[in-house]
């Protein structure tokens, strides 16, 4: 028998499960990700810092965990909360279970829990603040430690899984059966402001054609001009992009200089830089299955998505056109401006496990680059 686990939300709803994982407590912003696969690849995202997450999907770590597949170097999230964990981790690349990963990073899980109506509450009142517990602590305690937790509006968490120093990368894809990107020679260096950078986003640069040189995303404009790149990149990241002031300037101050290129809070960041504001949505966009119109060439593309924020399209200055659309929801997920040679989409082109739809975007941000030549 696993010992009791409590998941505990703002509103006072009180989720009774199975503790999984490390035994700690941990508080976040409770939100949920549609996903059937790539649990290790939320786990992992930088994106999801501050953040407990709910997979919708039943059954989860049946595949078990291997190092390859990590998109940074250790568990990001602040607790996983799931309906039913698998008993058994079966494939030829597991290298650990979920539940002995899970511990060795010291991050709590909760199971056995109804996930079907916790997400149901989520979308009605939107994501909320929450802990998981499994100590003998009353469910009042557990309350007001869930209501006194910080806020995702206004918190810069950046700073919190950005690099603080600058590094290369060199490694393209490695499995045989990675081919949506055509391997290319390198012709340019990419600089890369890394924000909470998923890894599979410089082996997608690496792969279609880049040198990549990774600056912390609070490096300034000189710094990033001084590597005399042909192209700059723009991470995504978690929290509030509002309050990452830095990486607003430093953009800001890039402008027109290079080709640009961002995604996720890069894409946020990009915006806020050309003048735009941004806003929280109910309960965000979390998922690998969510259609997003191309408004320049009229395909649909399905899209991984890990987001709270958006940009509001109504404050978009008249230089920079909307190039993507969220089908679910109507929200914006691209922008362009052709003068200042950049653009940006919401989503994650480099979508590790998948889909893999949008990678041409990659070559976009190349052809950007010749033609800059």
């Amino acid at each position: 028998m696993r010992p009791k686990a409590r998941l505990v939300l703002e509103d006072g709803t009180i989720f009774e499960g199975q503790s999984f994982g490390s035994k700690n407590s941990s508080t976040g912003e409770v939100v949920f990700n549609t996903s059937l696969v790539g649990y290790q690849e939320i786990l992992t995202d930088p994106s999801y810092r501050g953040q407990i997450v709910t997979m919708t999907y039943p059954q989860i770590g049946n595949y078990g965990i291997n190092l390859e597949d990590s998109e940074s170097a250790g568990v990001r999230v602040a607790g996983f909360v799931i309906r039913e964990l698998s008993p058994l981790a079966s494939n030829f690349r597991s290298q650990e279970t979920l539940e002995a990963y899970l511990e060795r990073h010291n991050v709590p899980g909760i199971g056995g829990i109804d996930t079907r109506a916790l997400v149901r509450r989520l979308r009605s009142r939107g994501s909320m603040r929450g802990i998981i517990d499994s100590t003998n602590r009353t469910d009042q305690e557990l309350l007001e430690l869930a209501r006194n937790s910080p806020s995702m509006v206004g918190r810069d968490l950046v700073r919190e899984v950005a690099p603080t120093e600058a590094s290369h990368w060199q490694e393209g894809f490695r499995g045989p059966f990675m081919t949506h990107i055509k391997k290319r020679t390198s012709q340019f260096k990419v600089v890369a402001l890394d924000f909470g950078m998923k890894t599979n986003i410089p082996r997608c640069l690496t792969q279609a054609g880049c040198t990549v040189r990774i600056l912390p995303g609070t490096a300034t404009s000189s710094e990033v001009l001084a590597e005399n790149p042909d192209g700059i990149f723009l991470s995504n990241g978690p929290g509030d992009p509002d309050a990452v002031t830095y990486g607003i300037t430093t953009i800001r101050a890039l402008l027109g200089k290079k080709p640009m290129f961002g995604i996720c809070l890069g894409h946020q960041l990009l915006a806020l830089a050309l003048g735009a504001k941004t806003f929280k949505l109910k309960f965000g966009h979390r998922g690998a299955n969510h259609p997003v119109l191309n408004q320049l060439t009229g395909k649909v593309e399905i899209t991984t998505q890990n987001h709270g924020f958006a940009v509001d399209p109504a404050t978009l200055p008249l230089d920079v056109d909307a190039t993507h659309i969220n089908l679910n929801d109507q929200t914006l997920e691209g922008i362009r401006h052709n003068g200042h040679r950049a653009f940006s989409v919401q989503y994650h082109p480099e979508a590790s496990a998948g889909p893999h739809d949008s990678s041409y975007l990659f070559g976009e941000f190349v052809s950007l680059m010749v033609a800059n030549v």
